[in-house]
């Protein structure tokens, strides 16, 4: 009865501490995030944080027109009988905004490997959702569910 708890058991034991050692392995190094993971001068990060401002300012409008583009597709489509042109013609409007924010952010990103050039698959790519910190984060434009995955602003 022991061996059988021991053969059972002990598989099951040795793949939960590996699942546990490589998860807090995980989270335990910063994989580059942030100014301290990036290798950057105080100058750089500074010369990043007035880029990125600058960005946020100059996406400002843009940012609020894609707000209220959602805002009026869900009313469309929470009308008893969806208008399907008009959904259509929202989608449009909003895939332009999207268009303009791309545009922008190329133009940021290019600015920003100028103050530190990052390796391939590295730096400025967005991270997910909609968050203000050290990420973009605006859910409509860039790589995949946000700006990208990962680090970056």
């Amino acid at each position: 009865m022991k061996r059988q708890m021991l053969t059972k058991g002990l598989p099951v034991m040795l793949m939960l501490m590996l699942v546990l050692g490589l998860s807090t392995a995980a989270w335990a190094r910063p994989f580059g995030c942030g100014p301290g993971g990036m290798n950057i001068t105080p100058e750089q990060a500074g010369q990043l944080f007035d880029l990125k401002q600058q960005f946020m300012n100059d996406t400002a409008s843009i940012r609020k027109a894609m707000w209220m583009k959602r805002a009026e597709m869900a009313a469309l489509w929470k009308a008893e009988t969806p208008d399907q042109a008009k959904i259509t013609a929202k989608q449009k409007e909003m895939n332009a905004l999207r268009e303009q924010m791309q545009e922008k952010m190329v133009a940021f990103r290019i600015q920003a490997k100028k103050i530190v050039p990052f390796g391939p698959g590295r730096g400025m790519g967005m991270g997910p959702g909609m968050g203000m910190g050290m990420q973009m984060g605006m859910a409509m434009a860039g790589d995949g569910p946000g700006m990208g995955s990962g680090c970056g602003f």
